[in-house]
């Protein structure tokens, strides 16, 4: 395997989002309501610019590590992996993924590039506790989370508003002790 990325798998690594992102497909793929009908993106227009500063402003924070995820054989850059919102106090995180390039779902990329940032959080961030929140229709979050060891700890009624209805939120968290990644 060749030592691309900030954190690298067998078949996928994670870089930085870099300016040049801003230029490729990954704008489109928070306009696209099939890549976003599990989530909370698609609900305003997403430009190159508002990509560009996402972008500016992700690299910069410590609350946000926000990773691209990229297949090694070939540098495709097919989504984003985060931590989001760490409290290094609580000593905790959310975890967020897009595989935004639908001909690379289901390949176990998102397995791969999950595994590694959750590795990172527990070990290099000294995290206790990664969560995540996902729609009840979507059904590829639900089931990466059970993968990755995750316990679904809650359900959030009618939480979110999309596409003309009201769906709940299911919340799964992991413990650093709970992991099989470490």
């Amino acid at each position: 395997m060749d030592n691309k990325g900030f954190l690298a798998a067998a078949d996928v690594y994670l870089r930085p989002l870099e300016e040049r992102d801003a230029e490729s497909a990954y704008p489109s793929w928070l306009n696209s309501e099939e890549v976003c009908c599990g989530n909370a993106h698609h609900t305003f227009p997403n430009t190159r610019q508002a990509t560009r500063d996402y972008i500016a402003h992700v690299n910069q924070s410590r609350e946000d590590l926000v990773l691209a995820v990229v297949i090694s054989i070939d540098d495709q850059h097919i989504g984003n992996i985060a931590l989001q919102n760490i409290n290094l106090m609580y000593r905790s995180a959310e975890f967020a993924i897009l595989i935004g390039d639908k001909k690379n779902w289901g390949k176990g990329y998102g397995e791969q590039a999950a595994r590694l940032i959750i590795n990172h959080g527990f070990k290099n961030l000294n995290l206790h506790r990664i969560y995540c929140g996902t729609f009840e229709n979507n059904l590829g979050m639900q089931k990466l989370a059970q993968k990755l060891g995750m316990t679904q700890v809650g359900r959030q009624r009618q939480a979110a508003y999309k596409n003309g209805r009201y769906l709940d939120v299911i919340q799964y968290d992991l413990l650093a002790s709970e992991s099989e990644l470490l």
